[in-house]
């Protein structure tokens, strides 16, 4: 018996010892990213700026100094900024302050939404601190500055995340991360570019789907910047409060940038975010040498894509980009495609982009672009904006409304079009790229400068009118599905068959029907679901995949 007691003891003690070693295992890996990851602002000689204070002139228009913010009758919200990097981002973060907060708001609930524990959203921060340990070093002062600026106006809600800097900062990566970390599931830009005698009167024209989705807030909330900074080049982009990135923009010398995800692999730590590498373009090149030569110098941790058109060389090029490799595709010819993989030499044979042109709805996309643009004869803005509105298939089939392998996935952020030589820019209005598209002169919008009444900046002379789509019954009966989705997620009670009446086409409101039913315990009608999606045209291989497993899972509830 004493020694079954020795026994005992010994193998308790042994227990303690390994807790003990893990609790302090963690402890250590706790006070190590608290000391890595811990960002500390960049620091600023002249701070007389944080003293400024915005004016609101009339209901909705403010200035401060010879900036100014407002919103116009189209819904979009309009900001004009100058100076120096620390001031133009206390003066950006002064005057769209109700945007900076609104939009942390938004992307921390959809965090909520994704992970609603709060153990596991305490280990992503975790995971997110490790991350970006490396993140502020290969950002720039000039950017470090302007973001410290902005973060000044930020909520202080969140400081039990981190502080206000050292958030926005890491905001700036967030695309990077999810890009990384769902490699399974990018978003599905699309962009094209035309020029010489595939246009019309010749000149260059650029349009391209801003496929990133966090909520209706956040795509309501956009915001057409226009930048007249100390140094580089003046330059507009559709951005959001507290983000000084780029993902679509125009200079002043007629230089677009474009971003488009591609297949990446799981990165170690962060490097330059995609978004302040393409911002940097933009305030700094004029052509597209020195575009690649901006491109060449910035490490990344994800797999890009650069739309660049330019209106000095007139024409475009992409330059894809690795966290290892750079290549540059030229078509040499007047047109040009781009979705989410690869088409250059150096590239186009990796094992991840022939995976991505196997797997995802990239290669369809891009067939389907393709399609339209030779059936199209030479292109204008308005063939543009109708190609960035397509929501069908390859040889128009239908295959239902929001499919990643339209065009028009119903997702889009932001839809733009550039006509570079002319420096014009239209951007799209709600609901998604539907909506009216309006018109920006970049020569008349900087010439406004310190504008000090509010009036609208638009050339309606050039607006491009509403989707005739959104008259349509179709349209009616997606809003309709959509929000049975939404009640679904939400933890409601809803008719599954509506689903799929409502968009009778897509999978994925086959799936959806699938898996509610399946949760209620009917397992029978759930399979039903699931095997009517995979009669349908199924986005990725993936998906395809997971539609096979949950009828497995299907047959074996029923026996």
């Amino acid at each position: 018996m004493p020694e079954k007691r020795g026994l005992i003891k010994k193998l308790l003690k042994g227990v303690l010892y390994t807790l003990s070693g893990f609790v302090t295992l963690i402890l250590i890996l706790v006070i190590y990213l608290l000391c890595v990851a811990v960002e500390h602002p960049p620091k600023i000689q002249d701070t007389s700026s944080e003293k400024l204070q915005r004016t609101e002139v009339s209901p909705g228009f403010y200035t401060l100094k010879g900036n100014w913010f407002r919103k116009s009758k189209s819904g979009l919200y309009e900001l004009y900024v100058e100076g120096q990097p620390f001031e133009r981002g206390v003066i950006n973060g002064k005057l769209t302050k109700e945007l900076v907060v609104r939009q942390e708001d938004y992307f921390t609930g959809q965090i909520a939404k994704m992970v609603p524990s709060k153990f596991y959203r305490t280990l992503l921060t975790y995971f997110v601190g490790w991350f970006n340990r490396d993140l502020a070093k290969n950002v720039t002062e000039e950017d470090k500055k302007e973001i410290y600026g902005i973060s000044m106006s930020a909520s202080t809600k969140y400081d039990y995340i981190a502080s206000n800097y050292q958030r926005l900062l890491n905001y700036h990566g967030a695309h990077d991360i999810g890009h990384a970390l769902q490699g399974m599931a990018l978003v599905g830009c699309t962009s094209f570019g035309t020029w010489g005698s595939r246009s019309v009167d010749s000149t260059m024209i650029i349009g391209r789907n801003f496929d990133f989705y966090v909520n209706d807030g956040f795509a309501r909330d956009k915001i057409v910047a226009f930048y007249a900074p100390t140094d580089g080049y003046k330059f507009m982009t559709v951005t959001w409060g507290g983000f000084i990135g780029a993902v679509s923009g125009m200079n002043e010398e007629g230089l677009t940038v474009t971003i488009n995800a591609a297949k990446s692999n799981i990165p170690t730590s962060a490097a330059t975010p995609v978004s302040l590498v393409a911002r940097e373009i933009l305030q700094y090149a004029k052509n597209i040498d020195e575009a690649i030569g901006i491109a060449k110098k910035r490490k990344m941790f994800v797999s890009e894509s650069f739309l660049i058109g330019s209106a000095n060389d007139k024409k475009a090029v992409i330059i894809e980009k690795t966290p290892t490799t750079i290549d540059v595709y030229d078509p040499h010819t007047n047109f040009i495609t781009c979705t989410n993989h690869f088409q250059g030499d150096v590239l186009v044979h990796s094992k991840e982009n022939i995976d991505q042109m196997n797997t995802s709805a990239s290669l369809y996309r891009y067939d389907h672009l393709m399609d339209m643009l030779s059936k199209n004869g030479k292109n204008t803005v308005q063939k543009t904006v109708d190609i960035l509105r397509d929501t069908r298939g390859l040889n128009n089939e239908n295959i239902g409304i929001g499919n990643e392998k339209s065009i028009n996935q119903f997702i889009a952020q932001h839809s733009i079009v550039f006509e570079p030589q002319k420096l014009k820019v239209w951007v799209s209005t709600a609901p998604w790229q539907c909506g009216q598209f309006v018109c920006y002169d970049l020569k008349k919008v900087f010439a406004l400068r310190g504008m000090k009444k509010n009036q609208e900046i638009i050339d309606s002379t050039y607006t491009i009118a509403p989707d005739t789509f959104l008259k349509t019954r179709t349209y009616q009966n997606f809003i309709a599905y959509r929000n049975i989705a939404k009640r679904i997620n939400s933890g409601g009670t809803v008719d599954p068959d509506s689903l799929v009446i409502d968009n009778p086409n897509y999978y994925n409101a086959c799936v959806l029907a699938g898996d509610y039913t399946f949760g209620r315990q009917e397992y029978a009608k759930a399979r039903n679901f699931y095997e009517q999606a995979l009669t349908k045209v199924i986005a990725t291989k993936q998906e395809e995949n997971a539609i096979k497993q949950k009828i497995v899972k299907c047959n074996k509830k029923t026996g």
